[in-house]
């Protein structure tokens, strides 16, 4: 009987060390707070940089992701499809730019007609009568300060998303360095960021080409 109470002592004071070891294993609950905390905050500045993209013409966007594969050949790049390329993101990227003095008008007809602002009011490039009757007063679309400031933000939002994006890495990029990652990593998140910031500060009422259209004539 005695042995048999000296072979179970062990085991008791072998699961006790264990109970007592279980606590040091997890981290304390202060951390565990602060590390979900940073966590949350990493993830909601990805999807704030991630929505960026709304901010972009659709048109511009779509052609972005339909043609970045092809030119590319999904991220193996070659000297010709390199250049291609670079030609590719230049012409999107001037896109973003124009597509920031476009703007919508509404007609007395009801339909929506789209034009490009001048300094002296917009020109409608699509309203079938050439002299402008039935359109608002155009004036109030002229090119503003505000414009340029979005026109600047839109290319730098555009240069964010293609750095985000795997093919057009790998394209410009097939072996980075250690530092050289952290800073495709780090940039497009921060310009991004920046320019969410900017865009609320400065906010634009044009809805034009690749925009969505609100159809209201009189906003401003």
């Amino acid at each position: 009987m005695s042995s048999s109470l000296k072979q179970r002592n062990p085991t008791s004071s072998q699961a006790n060390d264990t109970t007592e070891q279980e606590p040091s294993e997890s981290p304390p609950p202060q951390l565990r707070r602060q590390r979900s905390a940073s966590h949350q905050a990493m993830s909601q500045t990805l999807t704030s940089a991630a929505n960026l993209a709304n901010l972009l013409p659709t048109g511009t966007l779509l052609a972005f992701q339909l043609l970045i594969p092809v030119f590319t050949t999904n991220g193996s790049c070659e000297y010709a499809t390199r250049v291609l390329t670079l030609v590719l993101l230049t012409l999107l990227s001037i896109s973003c730019f124009l597509s920031s003095f476009t703007d919508s008008v509404k007609a007395e007809d009801g339909n929506v007609y789209y034009g490009f602002a001048t300094r002296k009011g917009m020109w409608v490039f699509d309203y079938p009568d050439p002299s402008g009757l039935g359109l608002p007063d155009l004036s109030k679309y002229r090119i503003r300060f505000v414009d340029w400031i979005h026109a600047v933000l839109s290319m730098l939002v555009f240069g964010a998303v293609a750095m985000r994006d795997k093919n057009a890495v790998s394209c410009f990029y097939p072996a980075p360095e250690q530092e050289t990652k952290k800073v495709l990593d780090i940039v497009p998140v921060g310009v991004g960021v920046i320019c969410g910031l900017l865009f609320l500060v400065f906010p634009t009422r044009r809805h034009g080409v690749g925009y969505p259209v609100t159809g209201d004539g009189g906003r401003r």
